[in-house]
């Protein structure tokens, strides 16, 4: 139960923080030798920020009359890294960049790049500025959270900040941008056990949902808060720090 708690705050924290869920869940994994971390857990947590988001955003999502236009760019964002996810795991090459030493690099490179973004103006925002053409750039550059330690909402932080989106649409792009990819994901890997016939769901699955989604939603909630008044650097300084840390250790 406690690495249930454990894995469920990572993935809860990470998943939406500029700080990359997946490295933090393969470290923590490793380094205290998980147990509990099996394709299903791994799919209900993804379950439970999937709920989350979209609870979160559930009026935006049922007044969808109003934001259709909107939430078809975030579809059409979100295309590039289902697809190229997908090629990664249909050919078996996911589990080649899942290694310390690229997560290491990733945690770096990709936090000093979140600081050089948050330079950037913040004169934009989604109601005006949110067009095609931000859209298929946001969309490309998710594709390299697919490499572990880049952060899926970190990139795209990044890169609508490097369009000059101020900080809170920024993030509010990248929570909207989750949806379709968690959805993806569970989807997936919920097909992957029917496949498997091994769609047995425990008690510690359901545990697993609801504490990713009270951790996300929590995340979420006080993530747009403190970014209406601070900038990214907390969150550049704790990767740089973190990937230095993990380069000494995969390089000794």
């Amino acid at each position: 139960m406690s690495e249930i708690i454990i894995l469920s705050l990572i993935q809860g924290i990470a998943e939406f923080l500029p700080i990359s869920s997946s490295s933090h869940l393969i470290i923590f994994s490793n380094f205290l030798n998980f147990q509990d971390q099996s394709l299903s857990i791994d799919i209900s947590l993804h379950i439970g920020s999937f709920i989350a988001v979209i609870v979160y955003f559930i009026k935006d999502i049922l007044n969808f009359a109003k934001n259709k236009v909107l939430f078809l760019k975030i579809i059409l964002s979100s295309i590039p890294i289902i697809l190229c996810g997908y090629l990664l795991v249909r050919f078996n090459l996911i589990e080649q960049l899942r290694n310390i030493k690229v997560i290491g690099w990733t945690t770096l490179c990709f936090g000093i790049l979140l600081f050089i973004s948050d330079q950037f103006d913040t004169k934009k925002n989604i109601k005006n500025d949110l067009n095609l053409k931000s859209v298929i750039f946001i969309g490309m550059m998710q594709i390299l959270s697919l490499v572990p330690g880049t952060s899926r909402s970190g990139i795209s932080i990044t890169a609508a900040r490097l369009l000059n989106f101020n900080r809170v649409d920024s993030a509010k792009i990248s929570f909207l941008l989750s949806i379709p990819t968690l959805g993806a994901v569970s989807l997936f890997g919920i097909t992957n056990l029917i496949i498997e016939k091994n769609l047995n769901f425990s008690f510690l699955n359901l545990i697993a949902i609801f504490l990713s989604f009270a951790f996300s939603f929590i995340t979420i909630k006080y993530f747009l808060k403190f970014i209406k008044k601070f900038s990214l650097k907390i969150f550049v300084l704790y990767r740089i720090v973190l990937g230095i840390i993990i380069l000494i250790l995969a390089y000794l």
